[in-house]
């Protein structure tokens, strides 16, 4: 859930994330404290968990959902990205 504390980069995964893949939810946490130190950190990418709840899971295993996951955020798993925790689920799984 995305709030008034969000970082820009938290919302662009957000954002990202519900229009690519119509997601009814996406919950995106900001894990980077935990990796302070790792060499991913230094070059100034994230470690984000993100959960996703959408439709277009339906029938798929979980690898095809990750690289639904992965392409929606693009060139930002490049850049802005250094690691991602990915937890997705079609609405009738929760």
């Amino acid at each position: 859930m995305i709030t008034e504390t969000s970082t820009p980069r938290e919302q662009m995964i957000d954002q990202r994330l519900r229009l690519e893949l119509a997601a009814e939810s996406v919950d995106v946490e900001d894990q980077s404290h935990l990796h302070v130190g790792h060499a991913g950190a230094r070059s100034g990418g994230g470690h984000y968990a993100v959960t996703v709840v959408s439709s277009r899971f339906r029938g798929l295993d979980l690898l095809a959902r990750h690289r639904l996951v992965y392409q929606a955020l693009g060139q930002a798993m490049q850049s802005d990205i250094h690691a991602l925790s990915i937890s997705a689920y079609a609405p009738e799984e929760l």
